[in-house]
């Protein structure tokens, strides 16, 4: 049985791409900023697939220890993980030169900084075994910037950059790695604003990809893969 692991798996793209790994066997690790979310979530796993086993860790991955300690913990309790999805992110809606001194290093330290201690953490026993998915999730801001979010597009932008660095330095061990590159989903980042969900991308929609492309036969890897609404961007 597989293992894989999964940041801000309780809400959104995290949450359904964790339903769907649990629905084909993937024991997961799962992580969260509320306790309470993780416990909810873990019975949810459990009665979707009994056959499968479920680690929780409340942790705050903008925090690079909290992440590390959550790579440890989740190897110890599940042993090799060879799925990661790094799904954690934040959306702030304000120009670079309107935002706070501190928002540009939250963003750094919530969208990218995960992604990039996982990958340190877990990659070269990756290419030890040969085996191994990393999927990150991006945005279509890594493609084009969002100028009324400024620092969350410089993020998005290099996170796409850290996908493509870590696809090459994987490639030659077999170790694939897929850039999920959403445009406008419905997660919790639109709540309160009046949109019509039958014109956006859904949650569902991004684990269905992802799942479709962690069963491709081995040759064969999804560098990117960009989902967007059929009406255009909202």
């Amino acid at each position: 049985m597989k293992n894989a692991i999964i940041t801000a798996a309780t809400r959104g793209m995290g949450r359904t791409i964790a339903i769907a790994f649990a629905k084909i066997g993937v024991n997961l690790a799962i992580c969260a900023r509320n306790g309470d979310d993780l416990a909810a979530f873990k019975k949810e796993l459990s009665v979707i697939n009994p056959a499968i086993q479920v680690f929780t860790s409340v942790t705050d991955c903008s925090i690079k220890q909290q992440v590390l300690e959550f790579s440890a913990a989740a190897e110890k309790a599940l042993g090799f993980i060879s799925i990661i999805v790094n799904s954690v992110g934040m959306y702030d809606q304000v120009s670079i030169l309107d935002e706070g001194v501190e928002a540009f290093e939250k963003q750094v330290n919530t969208n990218l900084a995960p992604s990039y201690h996982l990958y340190r953490y877990f990659g070269k026993k990756m290419i030890a075994k040969r085996e191994g998915h990393i999927f990150t999730i991006c945005s279509v801001a890594s493609l084009n910037p969002i100028a009324e979010a400024g620092s969350y597009s410089v993020t998005k932008y290099a996170l796409l950059g850290l996908s493509k660095v870590m696809r090459l330095e994987m490639q030659p061990y077999g170790v694939k790695v897929t850039a999920i590159i959403p445009g406008s989903t419905l997660t919790d980042s639109w709540k309160g604003m009046d949109v019509d969900k039958d014109k956006m991308v859904l949650p569902e929609d991004i684990a269905s990809a992802v799942i479709n492309i962690y069963r491709m036969s081995a040759g064969a890897n999804v560098d990117e893969i960009i989902i967007k609404p059929a009406y255009g961007q909202i």
